[in-house]
């Protein structure tokens, strides 16, 4: 499992503030609110008042999963009832991709999740998230890689040799219709012992 290590990150570390946390530094993540435009039909979908930050719990995965073989006695963290730091009103956060790999390089795979909120209209930004065991045994998120408020969707998304890669479709400015992303943008993560750094693969250029 990830250690919190005493040295602070540096200025290039990517939305993770550490803490002392046995699994992994944790991430101080914010919760976010999403209001989706529905049709004249669905109306508006309005924030619950009754959901509290961090109690979003994941459906049920559809799309896109990708999971790197693990041995039989040391299983990845599922993301089953598991709270993301995302507030998502009257609907539900869905996990829509998912892929496990070793990114400390300790033996014990970590999972990390694509997640936004299950809107019936409108295209809800991605939540890219690490999950890892706590001491109890069950998962927890302990990193944002991705934060929803930054209105990113998530696609070529992958776990490969200890790093988390994807690519990043967003928006130039804040009238850039959410149905039309017209920024694209590939990046990379690895696990530095103190935090999760992000950076541009080899050759990449954003559009």
């Amino acid at each position: 499992m990830l250690a919190t290590p005493p040295a602070q990150p540096s200025q290039e570390t990517l939305l993770v503030q550490q803490s002392a946390v046995p699994e992994l530094a944790h991430a101080q993540t914010r919760p976010i609110h999403w209001v989706a435009t529905a049709t004249a039909v669905a109306g508006v979908v309005a924030l619950s008042s009754v959901v509290q930050p961090g109690s979003a719990t994941a459906a049920q995965s559809t799309t896109g999963t990708r999971t790197q073989s693990a041995p039989a006695a040391v299983q990845p963290p599922g993301t089953a009832g598991v709270h993301f730091p995302l507030q998502c009103g009257p609907v539900k956060a869905v996990v829509t991709k998912k892929a496990t790999g070793d990114l400390d390089g300790d033996g014990r795979p970590e999972t990390v999740a694509v997640v936004h909120c299950d809107a019936p209209m409108g295209t809800p930004p991605d939540g890219l998230y690490v999950l890892t065991r706590a001491a109890g045994g069950r998962p927890r998120v302990v990193a944002t890689l991705v934060d929803p408020k930054n209105r990113h969707t998530v696609t070529g998304f992958a776990v490969r040799s200890g790093k988390v890669s994807a690519t990043l479709l967003g928006y130039s400015t804040d009238s850039v219709p959410s149905c039309c992303p017209d920024v694209k943008t590939p990046a990379e993560w690895r696990w530095n012992g103190n935090a999760f750094i992000r950076s541009a693969p080899a050759g990449s250029h954003s559009v």
